[in-house]
């Protein structure tokens, strides 16, 4: 029933002419990482996020397909308060340093809690939200930038992805003609895991089914999945964490195609994580580099680093 209501919601909006179609045919086709050998990640730095981090918490960052936006979460005092709004940050070439950041305003951020930000292809953002009227305490959105218009009124993406409890990290791609979107679901008093919701044709997002290989006994969050998914990475607090108490590290899968199953996932290791916290690391369009964040960070609560292979 909730698949052809978001069905009807996504037809009633290319019928009567709306900015954009917000869920049929949403996105282009995404372009595959070219075949390759991929080393292994270099040192983290926040080269070129000097207008980015600050003495809030900036978090949950990730580039746009082109490379030339980056979109973020922070607590950053603004005009509804300090409550978690996104921001995106642009650049005119993706050899120059990070630009000032600007809050998206409404309808993106509202009084709640508005975080991790993923860009597509077409304008598109999957977001996550705290506002009334969704499923749980926070649930998956979409919306789509109109130049002219500014960002299409939010659709929250329905009970196939979200659920009572709290959805994290959304992660889209495309491969052998399916569409799936990857995040992570659970509660203050629920251990988080990885989950996957495929997109149906009227645009809608099926039920979502959790992604064994990939969920150990404790948390498991936020996953992104490379554009050709065939690599993984997401934070949990699993063992193998760096230092002496269990903060979250990031960790990362791979496979051979779309259809395979997850190899077990390895922790990516002393270069990246840290006895701080590393979370919600996101790969650039081409898989070269990836985003993430730290807490505690050198100058604020959480700060944004980048590493690159």
């Amino acid at each position: 029933m909730e698949q052809r209501r978001l069905g009807r919601i996504a037809r009633g909006l290319v019928a009567s002419g709306t900015v954009a179609t917000l869920l049929v045919g949403m996105l282009a086709i995404a372009v595959p990482v070219a075949a390759r050998h991929l080393s292994d990640w270099g040192a983290p730095s926040r080269a070129g996020l000097d207008q980015v981090n600050t003495a809030a918490l900036e978090g949950c960052s990730m580039q746009s397909p082109d490379g030339l936006s980056l979109y973020f979460a922070s607590n950053r005092a603004h005009s509804t308060g300090t409550d978690l709004d996104i921001y995106v940050s642009r650049r005119a070439s993706t050899d120059d340093a990070w630009g000032a950041p600007a809050n998206l305003g409404a309808p993106i951020n509202t009084p709640a809690n508005e975080l991790c930000p993923t860009p597509v292809r077409g304008n598109g953002l999957f977001f996550v939200s705290t506002r009334a009227g969704g499923y749980g305490a926070q649930d998956l959105y979409f919306s789509r930038l109109n130049p002219a218009q500014g960002w299409t009124e939010p659709v929250n993406l329905g009970s196939g992805a979200n659920s009572a409890l709290s959805e994290a990290g959304p992660s889209y791609f495309e491969a052998d003609g399916r569409a799936f979107l990857y995040f992570s679901s659970g509660g203050a008093t629920n251990t988080s895991d990885v989950f996957v919701s495929e997109r149906a044709p009227d645009g809608s997002f099926g039920p979502r089914v959790a992604i064994a290989e990939l969920n150990g006994t404790f948390d498991d969050f936020r996953p992104n999945v490379r554009k050709d998914g065939l690599e993984v990475v997401f934070d949990s607090n699993r063992d193998g964490y760096q230092g002496g108490s269990r903060n979250f590290d990031i960790w990362t899968a791979t496979r051979a195609s779309a259809a395979d199953p997850w190899s077990a996932p390895t922790n990516l290791g002393g270069v990246v994580n840290t006895p701080a916290g590393e979370i919600r690391a996101a790969f650039s369009w081409d898989g070269g580099t990836l985003y993430f964040g730290r807490s505690p960070g050198p100058v604020g609560s959480s700060d944004l680093f980048i590493t690159t292979r």
